[in-house]
């Protein structure tokens, strides 16, 4: 039989808060004999604690929910209700003889004595049992609380090795495009992609970065996007942002302006333009993204790719507060993320 330092130290600590009132009522009641009263209560409790704690630990455990085993549980409650009876007084008896207990009434008989002393034993084995129920209901609910954490963390964890991958894929196709042309600007963009690497490496591992981080990578990934496109390419990316250093989860914009380029502006022949403008007013951001596209509006809803459907569920686990609309307008296609920072979870 294993015995679990820490359930002692939970029972010894439940056994302290029920002498505590205990002593709290009898000095209030009787101070004249409220000190050999709480010695008293100290000797009874002695007995009971150990008492509470195989019944608790052991014997419920042993009969719960094991269907054969509950042909012996009423002998096994009964043998704890004599022990919580009988044995209570018995224990009384042994104090009286140590002279540690003192004894403050006198009984005409042992069955008068058995039931008054069992009285006040049941009003202690529900205060263990409610309290000890509230303990593990804690526990449980903060192992819980602590699993889900671990589980969302694993998740984003997942998810972003989804987003990277996927948005080096593309970017590589790009720099191929360059190559395959022997373009003079492919050293160039193999430069700006090893700045966006570093970046992807060795500054997202964290769960935020300042929003000047996001947009430096932002006019970073643009710049390197626009070396395929001639002048014809127009691109305008503002910003209003009252506090450049307020944290945002790493790589959490850029699906959006990815999503632009290789959905919209590189299957659009005439005119491609895209329009970004991000605000961050009162821990309230706004990003709207407009791009020039050859897709006609149609009466389905718009089909998500893996860089929008990645950004949608970290939104879910991020952020409480939020709203995530993209659509399609004849030849343009429109999204908008809104955000409240203070809701993050």
């Amino acid at each position: 039989m294993t015995i679990h330092k820490e359930r002692v130290k939970l029972y010894l600590r439940l056994a302290g808060i029920s002498l505590f009132f205990s002593a709290l009522i009898d000095f209030a009641s009787e101070p004249e004999t409220g000190l050999k009263s709480t010695v008293n209560s100290i000797w009874l409790l002695s007995y009971l604690l150990v008492l509470h704690f195989i019944f608790f630990e052991y014997t419920l455990p042993f009969i719960k929910f094991r269907w054969k085993r509950l042909l012996v549980a009423p002998f096994l409650i009964f043998a704890h209700l004599l022990l919580y009876a009988f044995g209570t007084f018995a224990w009384r008896y042994i104090g009286i003889q140590l002279h540690v207990y003192s004894p403050m009434k006198e009984y005409e008989n042992i069955m008068q004595g058995i039931t008054d002393h069992f009285g006040n034993t049941f009003g202690s084995i529900l205060f263990f049992g409610i309290t000890r129920h509230i303990h593990d209901y804690r526990k449980l609910w903060q192992i819980a609380q602590q699993l889900r954490i671990e589980k969302q963390e694993a998740e984003l964890n997942y998810l972003k090795s989804q987003t990277n991958p996927h948005f080096l894929f593309n970017t590589l196709n790009n720099i191929y495009s360059l190559a395959r042309d022997k373009s003079d600007l492919a050293p160039e963009s193999i430069l700006k992609l090893s700045k966006i690497l570093r970046y992807m490496l060795y500054e997202t591992s964290g769960s935020f970065v300042a929003i000047e981080q996001e947009l430096k990578i932002i006019g970073d990934y643009i710049a390197l996007e626009k070396l395929r496109y001639d002048d014809s390419l127009h691109v305008n990316f503002n910003y209003d942002v009252e506090d450049l250093k307020q944290a945002l989860p790493p790589l959490l914009l850029i699906p959006l302006v990815e999503n632009a380029f290789k959905h919209g502006v590189s299957e659009t022949r005439n005119q491609p333009f895209i329009d970004i403008h991000l605000s961050v007013k009162g821990r309230q951001l706004a990003f709207f993204v407009k791009n020039s596209t050859e897709t006609m509006p149609e009466a389905a809803p718009v089909k998500e790719n893996i860089g929008l459907s990645n950004l949608r569920r970290q939104l879910e686990l991020l952020y409480t507060d939020y709203q995530l609309s993209v659509q399609q307008a004849e030849n343009e296609f429109h999204a908008t993320l809104k955000i409240n920072l203070a809701s993050h979870v």
